[in-house]
């Protein structure tokens, strides 16, 4: 192990573990989602809710405020306190989750700030993070917000901002613990360097639709593959006028696409990895091809079974593994500081 690399270990160490409580932090969410239980907590309180409902008087004092809330009246009326009770503690465990993240990353930070254990070039970034990790508090709670009106669903568009948000957060994590370990980047062809920054892209474009899909729950509907209950585009994707907000707003039309671009980039990562061969680049290139091979068949696997919770919570969790491949790849692309472009 490089000196430099060795002199940041300590930062290093600390960084995994907030990434792999961020990845435990987008898993629960995804479950909170698929349990319909992210609406369960009306207000917000980031102090004093870490403490949850402790005795009964408490805790009918918190389903009463639920109960005066679209989703309770238009969906969950009639439900029961203990019904309440499992929907509540998803959504309390993903927000106490969030807390326990600023925990670990904020009182490690400062001590080793004063321990003048942070080299002045990781600073700026580890701030950044820092900051980010601020933000994704608030962006939880207005992607919340949208759903206490009168439609009880949140926006799709503030679920796919509070989730991208979170995979920018750990991508950004990860990028910045590679540079501390100084990882090597081999001499690579430019055709590696745009092929692996466009099959980025596109996993980004489809971690978007994904969001989209599951916002609408799009999931729910046509779950045939390859076709659209015979159809190769089902009718009803075309609908809306003008044409471009199918592409935004129809859950069938996003479906259909979020298929597609899934298919287009298992392509795209398989003839990387093929034109791989030979090179430095084969090993993270075969990771990622198999990661990408799981993500597909759960994708069509939880299509086809109508979006169980397990199901659909594994193809979430994969899709943040194999968001972390393709950044090491693309990390692995770019030039060496100091050579020319």
């Amino acid at each position: 192990m490089k000196a430099e690399a060795r002199q940041s270990l300590h930062l290093v160490t600390w960084l995994a573990l907030v990434c792999a409580v961020i990845f435990l932090m987008i898993v629960v969410g995804g479950v909170t989602r698929l349990t319909q239980s992210g609406l369960s907590m009306v207000d917000w309180r980031p102090i004093m809710g870490v403490v949850p409902p402790l005795s009964a008087d408490e805790w009918q004092q918190t389903f009463d405020a639920y109960r005066q809330y679209p989703e309770y009246q238009k969906i969950n009326r009639g439900m029961s306190l203990d019904e309440f009770k499992q929907i509540f503690y998803w959504e309390y465990g993903h927000r106490v989750l969030g807390r326990l993240i600023g925990l670990i990353y904020f009182l490690p930070f400062m001590l080793f700030l004063l321990l003048g254990k942070v080299e002045k070039r990781w600073q700026p970034r580890l701030w950044v993070a820092f900051v980010l990790g601020g933000l994704q508090g608030l962006m939880g709670w207005y992607m919340v917000k949208s759903g206490l009106v009168d439609v009880p669903y949140v926006s799709h568009y503030r679920l796919a901002a509070h989730l991208m948000l979170a995979m920018l957060i750990i991508a950004f994590l990860f990028w910045l613990i590679l540079d501390m370990l100084a990882v090597e980047k081999p001499d690579v062809d430019d055709r590696f360097r745009s092929g692996s920054f466009w099959l980025l892209v596109m996993l980004v474009l489809q971690l978007v639709l994904g969001a989209f899909v599951a916002g609408l729950d799009a999931g729910y509907g046509f779950n045939t593959w390859p076709l659209m209950h015979g159809q190769f585009i089902a009718d009803a994707a075309l609908m809306m006028e003008p044409f471009w907000h199918n592409f935004i707003e129809n859950g069938v039309m996003i479906q259909f696409v979020h298929r597609w671009l899934g298919a287009l980039i298992v392509l795209g990562v398989l003839l990387f990895a093929w034109f791989s061969r030979g090179t430095a680049l084969l090993w993270p290139s075969l990771v990622l091809l198999g990661i990408t091979f799981v993500q597909f068949g759960l994708g069509v696997t939880t299509l086809l079974y109508r979006v169980p919770v397990v199901l659909g919570s594994l193809h979430q969790a994969v899709a943040c593994l194999m968001l972390l491949s393709m950044v090491y790849l693309v990390y692995l692309t770019r030039r060496p500081s100091g050579m020319p472009s």
